[in-house]
């Protein structure tokens, strides 16, 4: 039986049919326009939260980078352009823990390439896996930089830097210093003048890839400024020369320390500052602390019989001696309180010439204690002694030049040859050069001039003259530093043997001594002041005359030549 359906339900399933259709159309429509304003908004609109300039910035923030430029440090150089100290190009190799991951077997590849204990490596890693920077290994030639980043190890990397390199090593060590490895001065005219030599970092903008490797750079923020050079005073010949002449010496003695210090009379500038024991700067893996002082500057001593020139100088001027007016020192000791001071022979009664070309420390106590002891104070202030030499270097020592207001008479007569006193080689030197200088100081230079120095009259002209002819007689025969004689020069200068006070004791060593000379060369036209000081030399030779003279001679000859000063023809009298 055929069954019949109605027209009237079929129509309304067709009109629902139609709805249906037309409600699912109509939901699609809506749904692409809700994704379209939703992609609008992220891409088009820039004020919606998280809009496209969100979305662009985070996507930058996870490619876009800014490296750092690294500045080339400034060249430390001599005064004839020769360098001391130059920045050369190293790699470091970095690693970002994150990326490098914590496979075992990387480590142990990584480590190898790095020349690193695999164990040490991986407790490094370990450490630092919540960052993102570590380094490896720090200046490696960029040669072995290179094979390590051959191994393509995810998140290894290396970056640019630069390392000092010291062509005259231990010969200029102590006045040139070094910088530790961020390049940053550590000690001498490195840490000095530190501002000045070190430049001004760089910025750029490097595209990178997630492994964390640059694509490409995208532009230049801020250029690298390289720091300034620096042209030292020093001549690194004469430094040469210095150097090896002390070592060989300090050596020789078998002496604790040494230092020599040459100073150009007329402008000041200290041409030659050599030290024993030195380092070298380029290897300092095995460093001794005591080692890196600058003694020339840093060490206080006590001048001893050096300083009885300015003593002599200071008795000049009162008007009341002449080079020529005597002195009683027999029967060749003097007692002063509970001290008796001795000559090593009686010499009678001498000049104040005899007592500067003998040595006389009777003679120089009957002398200083007929003077206000304050006249000679002052005259060791007046030539430099007791405050800076102005060299600005680090660590550098005023010394000690005490004031009494009420002077004992031991006190009194020691300070007249040397003791109670502290100074340090260059302040000597400096002394000595307003001696040569015909009564002029000037303040002591580190660095080249190129300008005339500040001129100071400290003392007459007459006065120094007297005194630089005392000080000739020292050289001649009878005098206390015959072996500081110069085949073709002239010589004026003085010896010193100090007794040693021992550290945290009271009282002078018998047997620990330091041995010094002061000299001007030449004598009828100064020209350098050197200063030689040997510290405790062995038990047979220990005097300044035996030790530090030879070594004067040996240095103001070479250094004379080397400035071709014109030599004396003939026979040289001093």
């Amino acid at each position: 039986m055929t069954t019949m359906r109605s027209p009237r339900m079929g129509g309304r399933k067709s009109l629902f049919a139609e709805w249906r259709y037309a409600s699912v159309c109509f939901l699609l429509c809506l749904l692409t326009l809700a994704i379209l304003w939703h992609v609008a908004r992220l891409q088009v609109l820039p004020s919606e939260d998280r809009g496209f300039e969100f979305l662009q910035s985070q996507g930058q923030a996870r490619t876009l980078r800014t490296e750092e430029i690294g500045a080339y440090r400034g060249v430390i150089t001599d005064r004839n352009g020769e360098p001391l100290a130059v920045s050369t190009p190293v790699s470091s190799v970095w690693a970002n823990p994150k990326l490098l991951g914590k496979d075992a077997a990387r480590w142990a590849v990584l480590a190898n390439a790095l020349g690193m204990d695999a164990d040490k490596l991986a407790e490094k890693l370990q450490h630092y896996s919540r960052k993102e920077f570590v380094y490896l290994k720090r200046h490696l030639p960029p040669q072995d930089a290179e094979k390590i980043l051959a191994l393509n190890l995810p998140g290894v990397f290396s970056q640019r830097e630069y390392r000092r390199f010291y062509p005259a090593g231990e010969v200029a060590a102590h006045l040139v210093g070094f910088t530790d490895i961020n390049d940053r001065g550590q000690e001498g005219m490195e840490l000095a003048f530190n501002d000045w030599l070190k430049g001004e970092s760089g910025r750029k903008q490097v595209l990178k890839d997630l492994k964390g490797h640059t694509i490409k750079e995208v532009q230049l923020l801020q250029a690298a400024r390289s720091g300034n050079d620096l042209n030292l005073s020093i001549d690194l010949r004469l430094q040469y020369l210095a150097y090896r002449e002390l070592k060989t010496a300090v050596q020789e003695y078998g002496a604790k320390s040494g230092s020599v210090v040459v100073l150009d009379v007329e402008t000041g500038e200290v041409l030659a500052m050599a030290n024993q024991p030195s380092f070298n700067p380029n290897d300092r893996r095995k460093l001794n602390p005591a080692a890196l002082r600058n003694r020339a500057l840093t060490d206080q001593f006590e001048p001893g019989s050096t300083i009885k020139p300015l003593a002599v100088m200071a008795a000049l001027e009162t008007g009341r001696y002449l080079p020529n007016t005597t002195i009683d020192t027999h029967p060749g000791h003097f007692r002063v309180g509970k001290k008796t001071y001795l000559d090593p022979v009686n010499y009678g009664v001498i000049d104040l010439t005899k007592i500067i070309t003998k040595s006389s420390q009777v003679g120089m106590s009957k002398l200083a204690l007929s003077l206000d002891p304050q006249k000679i104070r002052d005259m060791y202030f007046r030539v430099g002694l007791g405050q800076a030499t102005g060299t600005g270097f680090p660590g550098e020592s005023n010394g000690k030049l005490p004031n009494y207001g009420r002077w004992h008479p031991v006190v009194h007569a020691s300070y007249a040859f040397g003791y109670g006193l502290t100074l340090t080689p260059l302040q000597l030197a400096q002394a000595y050069s307003v001696i040569a200088a015909e009564g002029m100081r000037k303040p002591v230079s580190l660095l080249r001039l190129d300008s005339e120095p500040l001129l100071e009259s400290v003392v007459d002209q007459r006065y120094t003259t007297q005194v630089m002819q005392m000080l000739r007689t020292v050289i001649q025969k009878g005098g206390t530093a015959t072996r500081a004689r110069l085949t073709s020069y002239p010589v004026a200068g003085k010896t010193g043997t100090v007794h040693k006070v021992k550290d945290g004791e009271r009282g002078y060593q018998d047997n620990e001594y330091m041995a010094l000379f002061a000299g001007i060369a030449p004598a009828d036209n100064p020209k350098i002041v050197t200063v030689v000081m040997i510290n405790e030399p062995g038990d047979v030779r220990y005097h300044g005359g035996e030790v530090a003279a030879p070594v004067f001679a040996k240095v103001a000859e070479g250094v004379l030549r080397l400035l071709r000063v014109p030599p004396v023809h003939g026979r040289v009298s001093t």
